[in-house]
């Protein structure tokens, strides 16, 4: 292939295109810098490889638990339906037992009496867990807030992780909600047993 010189001196063509890409090996162990021994290799240590690793598959395949309590929980079985499609990003399939979720996504207004159960079934979900509350009634009591009965915002009860505004809100906003989940488990550090967490 050839290349041609234009008018402001500069090469054209493919080499213009295409840059040469040194590889360069270490004659002997003064050469190596740690964890660039040669160009397109890296290093990693197995600790920080299992914690990308473990936190990319948790991150693609959230498991909802459904906890539909009031019209909050219409807004999130519109999500999961084929217009919305929570299938792309693997949340599809909502759970019926707390033991085979890992998320609980808290969908109306909470009363003191569903208070207990509440907690009951997020502590029978199984490590690591997250919970989203969507909707004003779960995230603050919404316009029940000065009543006897609701409870002031779920998260007195359980950790909540992720917050979802609106009254109710639409499936796109739950979407986004589960997709801010995403990006939180995915950055999320490592436990290795005898050491403290390794942070990202």
């Amino acid at each position: 292939m050839s290349s041609e010189i234009n008018q402001n001196g500069k090469t054209s063509g493919a080499t213009a295109r295409r840059k040469p890409v040194p590889i360069v090996m270490a004659t002997g162990p003064q050469e190596y810098i740690p964890g660039d021994q040669e160009l397109p290799v890296q290093l990693t240590s197995l600790a920080d490889m299992l914690q990308w690793a473990q936190n990319w598959a948790r991150s693609k395949s959230v498991w909802p638990l459904g906890y539909g309590l009031a019209c909050c929980a219409i807004e999130m079985m519109a999500s999961a339906q084929a217009h919305y499609d929570l299938s792309r990003f693997g949340s599809e399939v909502f759970r019926s037992s707390p033991r085979q979720a890992d998320l609980m996504i808290v969908a109306g207004t909470v009363s003191i009496k569903m208070g207990p159960r509440l907690r009951l079934l997020w502590e029978q979900m199984p490590e690591p867990k997250w919970v989203i509350s969507m909707g004003q009634c779960a995230n603050s009591g919404g316009e029940f807030y000065d009543s006897y009965y609701t409870v002031q915002g779920v998260d007195t009860i359980v950790p909540v992780d992720v917050y979802v505004p609106g009254c109710p809100p639409r499936p796109e906003a739950l979407i986004e909600g589960i997709l801010k989940l995403r990006e939180k488990i995915a950055k999320q550090g490592l436990k290795v047993r005898g050491e403290k967490e390794i942070e990202v």
